[in-house]
């Protein structure tokens, strides 16, 4: 049990469902093995008590709602030492299973790319090896107490490193909506304290594309003047599947090639994917964990992420010259110059 004064050590998610839409359940549960949450003996999951496992939870409350189910959060504490050996004992076995499952897939590419279709495989194998490398920091991610087969699954990928190639980036996406930027410019921007991935990326963006002398704020209801951005409701928020960077590039129209590397990056962060596996995602989410580490200060917090998106775009630039550099409907000078 903790000490007097302590938080406890770990969050509870009990939630409810409707019967229909028939799939809510599967949908629900694929989130749940994403953040890494794990059942108890009655069903109600568990993670460690962390800002961003209580921001996890946070966002499934709110999908779970608008399926029409509801959901509950509590903090909470074993009874005794083996109640609490007992928990970590099962997040250890589910990320086990994970890296065993990770390391018999690299050994059979591997064993692939080295037998008689060897030739064929290599041709499709750098992307199949940044898939793995991304899979692995998944995993990571959501290791929260240092599974023993880790070290077998990092084994195997650094077999299959020499074989690695860059392969060319996908293509940013068609045409979205485009939303006016004058019904916001000059209007304040508010979000929620402590900003992660998904908010220091938007944040740059904004003062990137939309608004160059946009400013921030942190609370837990925007007034009827601001425009909430990330929030767990609202136009610019999480949507079908879309994280709020993503979001924000359909609503404004944006359409630029590093901000598309950027979007493919802060989705599978911020929602706990590998849809784009990204071989730069990791670093750049150890660099944001790293920022909420050094700043208390969620605007100095901000603003350095700001800037960290800004070196990250330009180190982008130039990569693809088939792609102008534009927004389908802003007009701007000296775009990035007026981040401070």
């Amino acid at each position: 049990m903790s000490s007097q004064g302590a938080s406890p050590r770990w969050l509870l998610f009990a939630f409810q469902l409707p019967t229909h839409p028939s799939n809510a359940r599967v949908k629900t549960w694929r989130r749940l093995q994403q953040i890494g949450a794990v059942p108890t003996r009655n069903a109600v999951y568990v993670l460690p008590n962390t800002d961003q496992c209580r921001e996890d939870f946070a966002w499934l409350r709110a999908e779970i709602g608008t399926m029409g189910g509801a959901a509950t959060v509590f903090a909470a504490d074993a009874l005794d030492r083996e109640g609490e050996e007992d928990i970590v004992t099962t997040f250890q076995q589910a990320r086990d299973a994970d890296y065993r499952a990770l390391t018999r897939d690299a050994d059979r590419l591997l064993a692939s790319a080295k037998g008689k279709a060897g030739r064929a495989a290599r041709t499709t194998l750098p992307r199949s090896i940044r898939a793995l490398r991304e899979r692995f920091a998944q995993i990571e991610r959501i290791d929260f107490h240092q599974a023993g087969t880790r070290q077998h699954a990092a084994e195997s990928l650094a077999a299959l490193e020499h074989l690695a190639a860059r392969a060319r980036p996908r293509p940013p996406s068609g045409d979205a909506p485009v939303r006016a930027i004058k019904s916001v410019r000059g209007r304040r921007w508010a979000t929620r304290p402590r900003p992660g991935i998904d908010r220091m990326a938007s944040a740059w963006l904004i003062r990137r594309f939309i608004d160059p002398r946009a400013k921030f704020a942190f609370v837990d209801r925007p007034s009827k003047a601001d425009v909430p951005f990330d929030m767990y409701s609202g136009e610019f928020s999480h949507h079908g599947g879309l994280c709020t960077f993503e979001v924000l590039c359909e609503r404004f129209g944006i359409a630029d090639p590093a901000v598309t590397r950027i979007a493919h990056i802060v989705h599978d962060l911020d929602l706990k994917e590998m849809k784009y596996a990204s071989p730069d995602a990791p670093a750049v989410g150890r660099m944001v964990e790293g920022l909420r580490a050094v700043h208390a200060d969620d605007h100095a917090l901000l603003e350095q992420g700001i800037g960290m998106f800004e070196a990250l775009a330009r180190s982008f630039e130039g990569i693809d010259e088939k792609e102008p550099r534009r927004t389908r409907r802003t007009r701007r000078k000296n775009p990035g110059r007026n981040g401070s």
